[in-house]
């Protein structure tokens, strides 16, 4: 059962392949915002995974994040996610990202849980028009 105050925590080193340079979002050699979004999701769908039901998975629909402070290659950043409210199948996580200096970005992060195989179903069905 997914209940509000599940926790998740992951790490990340930054590497010069999660730049913005690299990834595309910007000409310096510092962490890309899209990287720390995808680490920020990744935090929170893992989070809620063992109390979900068997065939059952959970889709992002909304990120509303900062990035505050950039963080050169080699910083290993903390994600952290918190469960702050269950309504139905939506599920409202707080997000924050942090290196060895202090936090470099936060903010909230909604999802929905899904029956994997219905989604896949409606997917599919978008690939004939």
């Amino acid at each position: 059962m997914v209940i509000a105050g599940i926790k998740g925590k992951k790490e990340q080193i930054v590497t010069k392949e999660l730049t913005a340079e690299v990834v595309g979002s910007g000409t310096l050699p510092v962490y890309a915002t899209p990287a720390m979004a995808a680490l920020m999701e990744q935090t929170a769908y893992e989070s809620v995974e063992p109390y979900l039901k068997e065939g059952e998975g959970t889709v992002g629909s909304l990120l509303n994040i900062s990035h505050l402070s950039p963080s050169v290659v080699g910083a290993k950043i903390i994600c952290e996610s918190e469960l702050i409210q269950v309504e139905g199948k939506k599920l409202v996580f707080h997000v924050k990202a942090s290196d060895e200096a202090g936090i470099i970005g936060e903010g909230e992060h909604v999802r929905f849980i899904i029956s994997e195989e219905k989604f896949m179903e409606k997917a599919a069905s978008k690939a004939s028009c």
